[in-house]
């Protein structure tokens, strides 16, 4: 009997689905404002070079002459070319002529000028501190911002390739409660760290907590419900994403000291771990059949099916047992060679578009609390109409629809002027969407071909910070690589198979007859 036959006979949606799906998910959205917190905790805030004349005790000294902090800023910062003060410039000299010129009067253009070299004041009207403002991350050294989105990334897809396989052999819970503790512990400490470097090494520990977190989130919600309803439970999942993103500007607008906030997102993560149900597929595949079966009364109790109780005892040690499930995870055999054909490319376009844009808010609008809001806002009914779209045109179109729908929205904004701020958000939020679309399908997608899910999507997502550096030399040419890669995984994805309404592969042999099938089936038809 395989164990779809028996999860449908303690129930596969009822209260102890809808409790699991509310402990579960509720994590998740706590989850997603660390990924996205630094668009708050490394918020870069307006700055200028400190100068002697405005910052230290002789200014007031020059005030009480007269001279107001504006004319002192005159003749203390080169104007750019926006006729704003210069952000990473001071000049050598003080340009006292500059207080005498009218506007027709020549500028200072000639006049000399030197790096920050010491430091920089930081306008604190929107937030009193970041990480930016605590270690100077500007100017010559506004990569540093950028680098520890990517290092967060990549924390991100080294869980992912650990917490697989450590899940197959300790089990989802135990995996997924370490991970709760480990996001508690690295996520409060970050709050208190002394240097760049510590803050770095706890955000990649909290990183590597994140990928467990989801990929065992996703596990139990697939492995604990039936395959008719896996699609609309995957979607919830991907909805508290969306909430979470929602919250964090919230949070985010209440708390804006960077200690406070990364303290307030992280400690409830201590709570999370207090009930937790292990997955009987996974006992049962292992081997651990008195478990297993324990999971399985407790799940008929919850859904009211207590009188199933002897029958499931003969089942499960009569038709359950080794000889009808491998002790081996199916995992192993979800990576074979087959798994690059086509499948690759939007897994990775996912991570490097959605966190490339996503993490830099403050490029797109001024007010990123309100930005962050929107795409909260808009992923929430672009992943109800994936789930829809899922069951009636299939996993493959609706995932290549949204991947092309989101690179040509993103594509738009480069032809949109810097002065039409309002359109420009408007498809950069409606590009978010769709790119929360395509996620949420081939989360789905994944969860059918490997209990690993969208691993390769962390490999895009550690590049996608970066390419904001090539800014520096054409400020459209991010938007241009953000938008191009959907667009070309979104054609990519036309090659993946069809998974709509496939159930989970059980063993290793039943993974081998799908791929074989997805694989044998295209030439068996062109020869005949």
């Amino acid at each position: 009997m395989a164990f779809a036959e028996l999860l449908e006979q303690v129930g596969s949606l009822g209260r102890f689905q809808i409790f699991q799906i509310v402990s579960l998910v509720i994590p998740i959205m706590c989850l997603t404002t660390h990924n996205l917190l630094e668009n708050f905790t490394a918020a870069i805030p307006p700055h200028r070079c400190w100068v002697p004349l405005l910052d230290n005790a002789s200014a007031s000294a020059l005030v009480a002459r007269g001279l107001g902090p504006d004319a002192l800023l005159r003749v203390s910062i080169p104007l750019d070319k926006h006729q704003k003060p210069e952000s990473c410039r001071r000049f050598l000299h003080p340009q006292w002529q500059l207080l005498e010129l009218n506007e027709s009067a020549p500028n200072a253009s000639g006049a000399g000028t030197e790096p920050c070299l010491d430091g920089w004041v930081y306008d604190r009207s929107d937030f009193t501190s970041t990480i930016v403002s605590k270690w100077d991350m500007v100017c010559d050294w506004q990569f540093l911002k950028p680098m520890a989105q990517s290092i967060y990334m990549a924390g991100i897809m080294t869980g992912a390739v650990i917490c697989g396989p450590v899940s197959d052999r300790f089990g989802r819970r135990l995996v997924l409660s370490w991970c709760y503790l480990q996001m508690a512990i690295s996520g409060t400490c970050c709050a208190a760290v002394p240097n760049f470097s510590l803050y770095c090494c706890l955000r990649f520990l909290s990183a590597f907590a994140v990928a467990g977190i989801m990929m065992n989130t996703g596990t139990l919600l697939m492995e604990w419900t039936k395959t008719q309803a896996r699609a609309r439970v995957m979607t919830i999942n991907a909805l508290g994403f969306s909430f979470g993103q929602a919250l964090l500007s919230g949070i985010a607008y209440a708390i804006r000291d960077w200690c406070i906030l990364q303290l307030a997102v992280s400690l409830p993560f201590f709570l999370f771990f207090l009930w937790l149900a292990e997955s009987a597929r996974w006992l049962i595949i292992t081997g651990k059949m008195d478990r297993g079966l324990h999971e399985l009364k407790k799940v008929a109790r919850m859904n009211g099916k207590k009188d199933i109780r002897d029958t499931l005892t003969i089942e499960v040690r009569s038709g359950a047992g080794p000889m009808s499930w491998t002790s081996f995870p199916v995992r192993a055999a979800a990576w074979g060679p087959h798994r690059s054909r086509g499948r690759l490319s939007p897994q990775v376009c996912l991570g490097f578009t959605f966190y490339g844009l996503a993490l830099d808010l403050q490029s797109l609008l001024s007010d990123i609390f309100l930005v962050q809001v929107l795409f909260g806002a808009i992923d929430m009914p672009n992943k109800m109409g994936a789930f829809f779209a899922m069951n009636r045109l299939g996993r493959r179109l609706t995932q290549a629809g949204s991947l092309i729908l989101a690179g040509l929205c993103i594509l738009a904004n480069t032809m949109v002027p810097q002065e039409l701020q309002t359109l420009r958000t408007t498809l950069a939020v409606l590009g978010i969407g769709f790119v929360g679309s395509a996620f949420t399908c081939l989360v789905v997608y994944c969860r059918q071909t490997s209990p690993d899910g969208p691993t390769t999507a962390r490999l895009g997502s550690i590049l996608g910070p970066l390419v904001r550096l090539l800014g520096q030399f054409n400020p459209l040419l991010p938007l241009i690589i953000y938008g191009a890669v959907p667009v070309v995984s979104g054609l990519a994805a036309l090659l993946l198979p069809e998974t709509l309404n496939l159930p989970l592969p059980d063993t290793i042999q039943d993974k081998k007859k799908e791929d074989d099938d997805v694989i044998v089936l295209p030439s068996r038809m062109e020869a005949s």
